[in-house]
């Protein structure tokens, strides 16, 4: 027998190599840019025991061992030519009477929500029902109620985690403390293999679903809307989110303009702050409210997040802002959106995409060097969002980078950054590269912008360039 049929026999899961049944179904991760990536084998593991036996089969056999709970990564991380661990069966969910939820690592956003809302209890995290919780978490977790009640990653309070060496920890602030701060939004698969979280769960609110039907606007008009926004939204009451998104309007020179998002206030209150900020807008807006409604069922009036990648191949740049766009900067992107330089069939038939979500309220009540997640204080995050192959995003991005502050959210990964330790982390760089060389000295953990754990160069550079 193999030295992968031992392994094989080992598991309460099953193990899938090249050529079995179920093999080519399951190595697809959900982002179908890596499709055609062939790892030399799959474990589907079913307990912390497997997890366990493929760490330490992995580092034993010199193979890169990619975890994977979504699978959504826009970089690949969870797929590799080495061994994929898939974690998708450990999606158990337990809520005990005091609110804690315990979760496996394979739990998917809607299954997370779901279970949760059976209690009275939900988390803030993102819209996408296929999104995975572990890499949503452990990269931080923006979502519609993060104004309010902060990241994903603010609410967790223990996990346990496989290390390089097959050891299994459980970790929370008293507890391995290290480790749990940097589980709290430095990225997934760098220290370790987390087999559950802990989470501290929030009441579920009643919330009012905000819509904006998109406008057809030009250039000008757009970009006085989205300057608009920038100075209203996020500033607006830490109960409001309101997102705004412009993509390129098929058989013109305009772009399509449109508002979403979520408030846990009186649909009465919602309404005057929302006229409000219409009444700021060089264009008329008709805002649309639904509600009031549970958090779990306004999630599922939405479509499943366009970041998700499913079904379509999609490449996402993104950075934070700190201050607002120049005006001059707002025409430029809008320009750019309607640039022809590919025809549609070149760019794989994608839609251009330019997200503005607001930060500011619950993100910013936890300091910056208190979880790993580096990137409190800043006003939004900016994506551009299209087909791998329109370049389009690149110039989008270099329009705005002048302008931004030089940090990038860690869960966006983006391969173009000169300088990804700075931009993903920033002032916790330092701190991070000795987690790293304390839990995974060899750099078992690894894939392309992993933390070093010899990187020591970030410990005071200023972010922004």
């Amino acid at each position: 027998m193999s030295d992968l049929g031992v392994l094989g026999a080992t598991l309460d899961g099953e193990l899938l190599t090249p050529g079995v049944a179920g093999y080519d179904d399951v190595r697809r991760p959900r982002n179908v840019a890596f499709a055609d990536v062939r790892p030399r084998a799959i474990v589907l593991c079913r307990s912390e025991r497997d997890a366990v036996a493929a760490v330490r089969y992995a580092a034993r056999s010199g193979l890169r061992l990619a975890p994977r709970g979504g699978g959504h990564c826009f970089a690949g991380r969870s797929s590799t030519d080495g061994m994929v661990l898939d974690l998708s069966a450990l999606s158990g969910i337990d809520v005990r009477s005091d609110g804690t939820a315990s979760i496996g690592a394979g739990a998917r956003l809607g299954q997370v929500y779901r279970a949760l809302c059976a209690h009275g209890r939900t988390l803030p995290g993102g819209c996408g029902a296929g999104v995975g919780i572990a890499g949503l978490t452990l990269g931080g977790g923006i979502g519609l109620l993060g104004r309010s009640a902060g990241l994903t990653s603010d609410r967790l309070v223990g996990a346990r985690v496989v290390l390089a060496d097959g050891a299994v920890v459980d970790c929370d602030a008293e507890r391995e403390p290290d480790l749990f701060w940097a589980l709290r939004g430095a990225g997934g698969g760098q220290f370790g293999v987390v087999t559950s979280f802990r989470f501290a769960t929030i009441a579920e609110p009643d919330t009012v679903r905000v819509d904006a039907r998109p406008h057809v606007l030009d250039l000008d008009a757009a970009a006085g809307l989205i300057g608009a926004w920038q100075r209203w939204a996020p500033g607006a009451p830490d109960a409001l989110t309101v997102c705004l998104t412009v993509e390129g309007a098929s058989g013109g020179p305009g772009v399509l303009v449109s508002l979403s998002g979520a408030s846990t206030l009186p649909v009465v209150h919602t309404r005057e702050l929302l006229d409000a900020f219409a009444a700021t807008a060089p264009v008329p807006i008709e805002l649309r409210l639904s509600g009031p409604m549970p958090f779990s069922a306004l999630k599922d009036t939405l479509a499943d997040d366009a970041r998700s990648a499913d079904g379509q191949p999609l490449r996402i740049r993104s950075e934070f802002f700190d201050g607002e766009l120049s005006e001059g900067t707002l025409v430029r992107l809008a320009t750019a959106l309607t640039a022809t330089a590919v025809t549609a069939a070149e760019r794989g038939g994608g839609t251009r995409r330019l997200t503005f979500t607001p930060m500011g309220g619950g993100y910013d009540r936890v300091a910056e060097h208190e979880t790993a997640f580096a990137h409190r204080g800043q006003r939004f995050l900016l994506e551009h969002a299209a087909a791998p192959g329109d370049d389009w995003v690149d110039v989008s991005w270099t329009t705005a980078h002048p302008e931004a502050s030089g940090r990038v959210y860690p869960n966006f990964p983006d391969a173009a950054l000169t300088d990804p330790v700075a931009a993903y982390h920033a002032g916790n760089a330092a701190r991070l590269a000795e987690v790293k060389r304390h839990y995974d000295p060899h750099g078992f953990f690894r894939f392309p912008q992993a933390i070093d754990p010899g990187t020591t160069k970030h410990d005071t550079k200023e972010v922004r360039s």
